[in-house]
Protein backbone atom coordinates (compact mmCIF):
# COMPACT_ATOMS: atom_id res chain seq x y z
CA UNK A 1 0.00 0.00 0.00
CA UNK A 2 1.44 3.36 -1.02
CA UNK A 3 1.47 6.32 1.38
CA UNK A 4 -1.16 8.09 -0.73
CA UNK A 5 -3.45 5.05 -0.57
CA UNK A 6 -2.97 4.74 3.17
CA UNK A 7 -4.10 8.33 3.60
CA UNK A 8 -7.29 7.90 1.58
CA UNK A 9 -8.55 4.65 3.12
CA UNK A 10 -9.93 6.14 6.39
CA UNK A 11 -11.70 8.90 4.46
CA UNK A 12 -13.20 6.39 2.04
CA UNK A 13 -14.35 4.13 4.86
CA UNK A 14 -15.93 7.03 6.73
CA UNK A 15 -17.67 8.22 3.57
CA UNK A 16 -19.18 4.77 3.24
CA UNK A 17 -20.25 4.79 6.87
CA UNK A 18 -21.95 8.16 6.47
CA UNK A 19 -23.71 6.99 3.32
CA UNK A 20 -25.01 3.94 5.18
CA UNK A 21 -26.23 6.07 8.08
CA UNK A 22 -28.06 8.46 5.77
CA UNK A 23 -29.64 5.93 3.43
CA UNK A 24 -30.70 3.65 6.29
CA UNK A 25 -32.44 6.34 8.35
CA UNK A 26 -36.24 6.47 8.31
CA UNK A 27 -36.32 8.76 11.34
CA UNK A 28 -33.82 11.56 12.03
CA UNK A 29 -33.39 13.19 15.43
CA UNK A 30 -31.65 16.57 15.30
CA UNK A 31 -29.97 18.31 18.16
CA UNK A 32 -30.86 22.00 17.90
CA UNK A 33 -28.04 24.38 18.86
CA UNK A 34 -25.24 23.42 16.49
CA UNK A 35 -26.71 21.10 13.87
CA UNK A 36 -29.72 23.33 13.07
CA UNK A 37 -28.41 26.76 14.02
CA UNK A 38 -25.96 28.72 16.12
CA UNK A 39 -28.48 29.88 18.68
CA UNK A 40 -26.16 32.34 20.38
CA UNK A 41 -24.54 33.70 17.22
CA UNK A 42 -25.68 37.22 18.08
CA UNK A 43 -26.01 36.88 21.83
CA UNK A 44 -23.02 35.58 23.78
CA UNK A 45 -23.63 32.30 25.61
CA UNK A 46 -20.92 33.39 28.02
CA UNK A 47 -22.90 36.57 28.65
CA UNK A 48 -26.00 34.50 29.38
CA UNK A 49 -24.04 32.36 31.84
CA UNK A 50 -22.81 35.52 33.58
CA UNK A 51 -26.37 36.81 33.82
CA UNK A 52 -27.50 33.56 35.49
CA UNK A 53 -24.66 33.90 37.99
CA UNK A 54 -25.57 37.57 38.60
CA UNK A 55 -29.17 36.57 39.22
CA UNK A 56 -28.03 34.04 41.82
CA UNK A 57 -25.83 36.70 43.39
CA UNK A 58 -28.82 39.03 43.72
CA UNK A 59 -30.62 36.25 45.58
CA UNK A 60 -27.61 35.88 47.88
CA UNK A 61 -26.91 32.45 46.42
CA UNK A 62 -23.71 32.90 44.39
CA UNK A 63 -21.88 30.56 46.78
CA UNK A 64 -24.01 27.67 45.53
CA UNK A 65 -21.53 27.57 42.66
CA UNK A 66 -17.89 26.62 42.75
CA UNK A 67 -15.42 29.19 41.49
CA UNK A 68 -15.07 27.38 38.17
CA UNK A 69 -18.86 27.23 37.77
CA UNK A 70 -19.14 30.96 38.51
CA UNK A 71 -16.99 31.79 35.48
CA UNK A 72 -18.02 28.95 33.17
CA UNK A 73 -19.07 30.16 29.69
CA UNK A 74 -21.89 27.61 29.30
CA UNK A 75 -25.21 28.62 30.93
CA UNK A 76 -26.27 24.97 31.07
CA UNK A 77 -23.35 24.28 33.42
CA UNK A 78 -24.66 26.95 35.80
CA UNK A 79 -28.21 25.61 35.60
CA UNK A 80 -27.15 22.01 36.14
CA UNK A 81 -24.90 22.96 39.07
CA UNK A 82 -27.82 24.59 40.89
CA UNK A 83 -30.05 21.64 40.08
CA UNK A 84 -27.56 19.23 41.64
CA UNK A 85 -27.71 21.16 44.91
CA UNK A 86 -31.44 21.99 44.89
CA UNK A 87 -33.11 19.47 42.57
CA UNK A 88 -36.68 20.11 41.41
CA UNK A 89 -36.90 23.32 43.44
CA UNK A 90 -38.55 26.68 42.76
CA UNK A 91 -35.04 28.09 42.52
CA UNK A 92 -34.24 25.78 39.62
CA UNK A 93 -37.57 26.58 37.95
CA UNK A 94 -36.87 30.32 38.11
CA UNK A 95 -33.33 29.93 36.81
CA UNK A 96 -34.51 27.67 33.99
CA UNK A 97 -37.14 30.22 32.98
CA UNK A 98 -34.46 32.93 32.94
CA UNK A 99 -32.37 30.79 30.60
CA UNK A 100 -35.43 30.16 28.43
CA UNK A 101 -36.03 33.90 28.11
CA UNK A 102 -32.43 34.37 26.98
CA UNK A 103 -32.85 31.58 24.42
CA UNK A 104 -36.04 33.16 23.09
CA UNK A 105 -34.23 36.49 22.79
CA UNK A 106 -31.37 34.77 20.95
CA UNK A 107 -33.69 33.34 18.30
CA UNK A 108 -33.85 36.64 16.42
CA UNK A 109 -30.10 36.66 15.82
CA UNK A 110 -29.54 32.90 15.54
CA UNK A 111 -27.51 31.88 12.50
CA UNK A 112 -28.70 28.88 10.46
CA UNK A 113 -26.14 26.11 10.07
CA UNK A 114 -25.08 26.00 6.41
CA UNK A 115 -27.03 23.49 4.29
CA UNK A 116 -29.30 22.47 7.17
CA UNK A 117 -32.47 24.17 5.92
CA UNK A 118 -32.46 22.45 2.49
CA UNK A 119 -31.41 19.17 4.13
CA UNK A 120 -34.39 19.32 6.48
CA UNK A 121 -36.80 20.19 3.67
CA UNK A 122 -35.45 17.46 1.39
CA UNK A 123 -35.58 14.77 4.05
CA UNK A 124 -39.13 15.81 4.88
CA UNK A 125 -40.11 15.79 1.20
CA UNK A 126 -38.90 12.21 0.69
CA UNK A 127 -40.88 10.96 3.68
CA UNK A 128 -38.25 10.73 6.41
CA UNK A 129 -39.74 11.58 9.80
CA UNK A 130 -37.92 14.34 11.70
CA UNK A 131 -37.70 15.32 15.36
CA UNK A 132 -35.71 17.73 17.48
CA UNK A 133 -34.14 16.28 20.63
CA UNK A 134 -32.38 19.02 22.55
CA UNK A 135 -31.37 20.43 25.90
CA UNK A 136 -32.67 23.84 24.80
CA UNK A 137 -36.15 25.11 25.53
CA UNK A 138 -38.76 23.67 23.16
CA UNK A 139 -40.29 27.16 23.06
CA UNK A 140 -37.10 28.56 21.55
CA UNK A 141 -36.87 25.68 19.09
CA UNK A 142 -40.47 26.18 17.97
CA UNK A 143 -40.00 29.92 17.52
CA UNK A 144 -36.82 29.49 15.50
CA UNK A 145 -38.24 26.78 13.22
CA UNK A 146 -41.42 28.76 12.67
CA UNK A 147 -39.39 31.81 11.64
CA UNK A 148 -37.46 29.73 9.10
CA UNK A 149 -40.58 28.08 7.67
CA UNK A 150 -39.42 24.70 8.96
CA UNK A 151 -41.85 24.03 11.78
CA UNK A 152 -44.15 21.86 9.67
CA UNK A 153 -41.20 19.55 8.94
CA UNK A 154 -40.99 18.62 12.64
CA UNK A 155 -44.38 19.23 14.26
CA UNK A 156 -45.29 17.82 16.69
CA UNK A 157 -41.98 16.11 17.38
CA UNK A 158 -40.00 18.73 19.31
CA UNK A 159 -38.57 17.41 22.57
CA UNK A 160 -36.58 19.83 24.64
CA UNK A 161 -35.73 20.80 28.18
CA UNK A 162 -38.34 19.99 30.80
CA UNK A 163 -38.60 21.01 34.46
CA UNK A 164 -36.77 17.80 35.38
CA UNK A 165 -33.19 18.72 34.54
CA UNK A 166 -31.96 15.24 35.46
CA UNK A 167 -33.45 14.15 32.14
CA UNK A 168 -31.22 16.36 29.99
CA UNK A 169 -28.77 14.66 27.65
CA UNK A 170 -26.65 12.58 28.07
CA UNK A 171 -29.78 11.03 29.57
CA UNK A 172 -31.56 9.55 26.51
CA UNK A 173 -35.00 10.67 27.74
CA UNK A 174 -35.75 13.11 24.91
CA UNK A 175 -34.57 10.61 22.29
CA UNK A 176 -36.75 7.88 23.77
CA UNK A 177 -39.73 10.24 23.83
CA UNK A 178 -39.23 10.94 20.13
CA UNK A 179 -38.84 7.27 19.23
CA UNK A 180 -41.98 6.28 21.12
CA UNK A 181 -44.06 9.10 19.67
CA UNK A 182 -42.98 8.33 16.10
CA UNK A 183 -43.26 4.55 16.51
CA UNK A 184 -39.62 4.21 15.54
CA UNK A 185 -37.24 1.37 16.25
CA UNK A 186 -33.87 2.75 17.40
CA UNK A 187 -32.03 0.97 14.57
CA UNK A 188 -34.19 2.77 11.98
CA UNK A 189 -33.32 6.20 13.39
CA UNK A 190 -30.33 8.52 13.24
CA UNK A 191 -29.24 11.11 15.79
CA UNK A 192 -27.31 14.15 14.53
CA UNK A 193 -25.51 16.05 17.28
CA UNK A 194 -22.43 18.13 17.96
CA UNK A 195 -21.51 17.33 21.56
CA UNK A 196 -20.28 14.32 23.54
CA UNK A 197 -23.57 14.35 25.47
CA UNK A 198 -25.45 13.89 22.18
CA UNK A 199 -23.22 10.96 21.32
CA UNK A 200 -23.70 9.38 24.74
CA UNK A 201 -27.48 9.86 24.67
CA UNK A 202 -27.67 8.19 21.24
CA UNK A 203 -25.55 5.30 22.44
CA UNK A 204 -27.75 4.77 25.49
CA UNK A 205 -30.90 4.93 23.33
CA UNK A 206 -29.44 2.46 20.82
CA UNK A 207 -29.66 5.02 17.99
CA UNK A 208 -26.93 5.33 15.33
CA UNK A 209 -25.07 8.64 15.67
CA UNK A 210 -23.60 11.11 13.22
CA UNK A 211 -21.48 13.89 14.65
CA UNK A 212 -21.43 17.41 13.29
CA UNK A 213 -18.25 19.38 13.99
CA UNK A 214 -17.83 22.97 12.82
CA UNK A 215 -14.16 22.91 13.80
CA UNK A 216 -11.33 20.56 14.70
CA UNK A 217 -11.74 20.99 18.45
CA UNK A 218 -15.36 19.83 18.32
CA UNK A 219 -14.40 16.89 16.13
CA UNK A 220 -11.74 15.85 18.64
CA UNK A 221 -14.28 15.91 21.48
CA UNK A 222 -16.77 13.87 19.45
CA UNK A 223 -14.15 11.29 18.47
CA UNK A 224 -13.05 10.94 22.08
CA UNK A 225 -16.69 10.40 23.06
CA UNK A 226 -16.88 7.47 20.63
CA UNK A 227 -18.35 9.05 17.51
CA UNK A 228 -17.23 6.93 14.56
CA UNK A 229 -18.64 9.21 11.85
CA UNK A 230 -18.26 12.98 11.94
CA UNK A 231 -18.94 15.54 9.20
CA UNK A 232 -17.92 19.18 8.99
CA UNK A 233 -20.59 20.15 6.47
CA UNK A 234 -24.11 19.00 5.65
CA UNK A 235 -23.66 19.58 1.92
CA UNK A 236 -22.56 15.95 1.25
CA UNK A 237 -25.56 14.71 3.26
CA UNK A 238 -27.91 16.78 1.14
CA UNK A 239 -26.40 15.25 -2.01
CA UNK A 240 -26.87 11.76 -0.56
CA UNK A 241 -30.50 12.39 0.34
CA UNK A 242 -31.25 13.85 -3.07
CA UNK A 243 -29.76 10.81 -4.80
CA UNK A 244 -31.40 8.24 -2.53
Amino acid sequence: MTPDTAQTVPVTEETGNVRELITGARFVLFDFDGPICRLFAGLSAEGVAKDLVSWLERQGLRELLTRSEQVHPDPHVVLNAVNKRHPRSDLVDELEELLTQHELKAVDSAYPTPWTDPLIRTWNAVGVHLAVTTNNSPRAVTEYLDGRGLLQCFTPHIYGRTSDLDLLKPNPHCLNRALRAMGAAPADALMIGDTPSDCEAARRAGVPFLGYACNGAKETLLRRAGAESVVGSFEPLLDLVRRA
